[in-house]
């Protein structure tokens, strides 16, 4: 099995996309973001970032796993 160039951004970039619009939303919700960046504590956006990276490393393995696993079989 072998992954083109186009199969590893592909994964990437959704995995990137899809974690960081999750991660805002569960910082919303969770009241730990706000509109206004110059406004929040640097605690909150110490928050906010580890939740954007956490989502896009999550759905990162999980697209790369999905792609692959599809591949072989």
């Amino acid at each position: 099995m072998t992954a083109t160039l186009l199969d590893i951004l592909m994964v990437l970039s959704l995995g990137l996309l899809a974690g960081t619009g999750t991660g805002l939303v569960i910082g919303f919700v969770a009241r730990k973001q706000s509109r206004d960046l110059a406004a929040m504590q640097k605690k909150d956006m110490i928050t906010n970032v580890l939740l954007v990276l956490a989502c896009s490393a999550m759905f990162s393995a999980v697209l790369a796993w999905y792609i692959f696993s599809y591949t072989v079989t």
